[in-house]
C-alpha cells in the first residue's frame, strides 16, 4: 500500500515537472512581446554613416526550429523593392540575362552542357523583389541585379507603408546594393549574423515581400559553400536549396537563431543540367561593402594575389599533410615588386591569417576581403616544404586586379570554348605535360564534336599550355584548324572552320 503521503509527494513532484516544462517552453519559443514590436529607435543619422557592429560570436541553436517566431519578428523589415526604369518597356520579362563579369556567370559556364544552335544564358530576377532594413533611419540591403537599371525606387513595408528610396551604392563584385529609405524613421529592422559559421546542412529560413501586405516564406539547408572553381576564380556564394520563390530575391536568409547569414540569389539557367538554383550572398560580404561605403573608401582587403584550392595531389607536392590552405598562383607585377625577401611568392601556401586558419582558397578570400586596407595581418606559410610567418600590409581590391590573368575573348569564346589550365593531378592522371581542360562548348566547338571533359592539346600542330596560347594561336591559324583532342586517354583531331 502507498501511503498518503508517499502519493503527495509524487503528486509535488509531477507538478514540479510541469512547472520546470513550462517555464522552459516560454523560455525559448515565446518571444517577449517588447520583441514583436520594432527595436527602440535611435536619433536619425547619415544613411552612408550608420553603425554596423561587429558580428557577434557562432549562436548555439539547440532545441526545435522556431521559424514562425521569427517570421513574427523581423518579417515587417522585409520589404518589397520595386525598381522603374524608362529605357526597358512595361511588359518586359521580369528575368535579365547575368552579365559575363558577373561572379554568377562563372559557375554555369565551368559546367555547361555542349548543345547545338543558341542556349538562353542564366538569369536573374530585375525590376521587382525584395530587401530588409538594417538599421531604424532606412538603411536597406538587397541584390545589385533588382536595381542596377533603376531611375526610381519604391519601396514597400509589409504594414502598407509606401517610401521612395535612393540607391547609394551597387557592387558588381559581389552583387551586393545598399538603398536608403527617404524619410523614414523608427523602421524594423533584422539583426544581422556572421556568416563566417555557416554549415553544411543548416537550416535556413527565407523570408520575402511581394507587393502585397504579407510575408512569403520558404525553407531549406545549406547545400555547399563558397569555393576557389576549377579555373581559380571565387565564388563567395554559399549555395542552397530552398523552394524557388522570386518574391524573395534580394530577401533575408536566416538561420535558426533569427540571425540574417546572407541574401537570397535565384538563378533561372534553363539548361538540362541546372533549371533554377538558390544562393546566398554573405551576409559578412553585404556588410563589409556597407562598411566601406560608409566610411568613403571602394576597396576590399587584398594582399595583390591569386590563390587556388589545394588536391591530395599538390599536397604531397607542397609537403603538406593533407590538403589544405590557399596555394598561391600569382602575385600583382606591383606587390612583387616591392616585395623583401618575406614576401608571397607563387608556391607559397598560406595556412593561417591572422590567427583564422585558412582551410581553403575561399576562407583566405573572405577573410582577407573583410580586413581594412592598411592593417596589419600576421601570416603562416609554407615555402619549399618549411614553415615561415610574415606580417603584411593588407592592401586594396585595386591589386588583387591587377594579379588575375587576363583572361583573353577573342576566337576561344568566338567559337564556344570554355577552358583551364590542367591542374597537376590531372595532367597525371592523363599523362600530359600541358594542355587545357574544356569545361564547356557550345556553337561552333560544340558542333565540331567537342565536349566537357576534353582536353585541347595542340593547334595546327602547335602545342599549348595556356588560354593566352590558345587564342594567339587560333588568330594565327586563318580559315581551317586543326584542334588535337584527347578524351578518355585516346587522342584525335577535330577540324573547325573559321567564319
Amino acid at each position: 500500500m502507498i501511503s498518503s503521503s508517499q502519493k503527495a509527494l509524487t503528486q509535488n513532484l509531477r507538478n514540479a515537472t510541469v512547472t520546470a516544462a513550462s517555464l522552459f517552453v516560454a523560455t525559448c519559443f515565446c518571444a517577449p512581446s517588447s520583441a514583436v514590436a520594432s527595436p527602440p529607435a535611435t536619433s536619425p543619422t547619415k544613411a552612408v554613416a550608420a553603425p554596423f557592429p561587429p558580428p557577434p560570436p557562432p549562436t548555439s541553436a539547440s532545441g526545435p526550429v522556431d521559424f514562425p517566431s521569427i517570421v513574427e519578428r523581423y518579417g515587417a523589415a522585409v520589404v518589397n523593392i520595386s525598381a522603374a526604369s524608362s529605357s526597358e518597356p512595361e511588359n518586359a520579362t521580369p528575368l535579365d540575362a547575368i552579365d559575363t563579369e558577373d561572379p554568377l556567370a562563372a559557375f554555369f559556364k565551368r559546367g555547361a552542357p555542349a548543345q547545338d544552335g543558341p542556349t538562353n544564358p542564366p538569369r536573374v530576377v530585375w525590376g521587382s523583389g525584395s530587401g530588409f532594413i538594417i538599421s531604424p533611419d532606412g538603411l536597406v540591403l538587397t541584390t545589385a541585379h533588382i536595381v542596377n537599371r533603376a531611375e526610381e525606387v519604391t519601396v514597400r513595408l509589409s504594414d502598407r507603408r509606401e517610401f521612395k528610396a535612393k540607391v547609394l551604392a551597387t557592387d558588381p563584385q559581389t552583387n551586393v546594393a545598399v538603398l536608403q529609405i527617404e524619410g523614414g524613421t523608427k523602421l524594423p529592422f533584422v539583426k544581422l549574423g556572421d556568416s563566417s559559421h555557416v554549415r553544411v546542412g543548416e537550416q535556413l529560413l527565407s523570408i520575402g515581400a511581394p507587393d502585397g501586405p504579407a510575408n512569403t516564406v520558404t525553407a531549406g539547408l545549406v547545400s555547399a559553400q563558397p569555393r576557389v572553381l576549377a579555373d581559380g576564380t571565387a565564388f563567395s556564394y554559399f549555395q542552397t536549396d530552398i523552394a524557388v520563390h522570386p518574391d524573395n530575391s534580394g530577401g533575408p536568409l536566416f538561420n535558426r537563431a533569427g540571425e540574417v547569414i546572407g541574401i537570397d540569389v535565384q538563378v533561372y539557367a534553363e539548361t538540362e543540367r541546372f533549371r533554377v538554383l538558390t544562393f546566398a550572398i554573405p551576409i559578412n560580404t553585404a556588410i563589409a561593402f556597407s562598411r566601406t561605403q560608409a566610411s568613403n573608401k571602394s576597396a576590399r582587403g587584398s594582399f595583390g594575389i591569386e590563390v587556388q584550392d589545394i588536391d591530395p595531389g599538390l599536397a604531397a607536392a607542397f609537403g603538406l599533410a593533407r590538403p589544405s590552405g590557399a596555394l598561391v598562383t600569382a602575385v600583382a607585377p606591383a606587390v612583387s615588386s616591392r616585395s623583401t625577401a618575406n614576401g608571397l611568392k607563387a608556391g607559397d601556401v598560406i595556412t593561417v591569417v591572422s590567427g583564422r586558419i585558412i582551410e581553403r582558397a575561399s576562407d583566405f578570400i573572405d577573410y582577407v576581403g573583410n580586413l581594412q586596407p592598411g592593417a596589419k595581418a600576421t601570416l603562416r606559410v609554407i615555402r619549399n616544404k618549411r614553415p615561415m610567418a610574415m606580417v603584411l600590409t593588407v592592401g586594396g581590391s585595386d591589386e588583387a586586379q591587377a594579379a588575375r590573368p587576363k583572361a583573353s575573348s577573342g576566337v576561344v569564346d568566338r567559337i564556344g570554348l570554355s577552358v583551364r589550365p590542367l591542374t597537376e593531378s590531372e595532367r597525371r592522371a592523363n599523362g600530359l605535360s600541358s594542355g587545357l581542360l574544356v569545361d564547356g562548348a557550345a556553337g561552333l566547338a560544340a558542333s565540331a564534336g567537342i565536349q566537357a571533359g576534353d582536353a585541347v592539346l595542340s593547334v595546327n600542330g602547335t602545342p599549348i599550355a595556356s588560354r593566352d596560347d590558345l587564342n594567339a594561336l587560333l588568330e594565327r591559324s586563318g580559315k581551317e584548324i586543326a584542334l588535337l583532342i584527347q578524351r578518355d586517354n585516346t587522342r584525335s583531331f577535330v577540324s573547325l572552320e573559321l567564319k
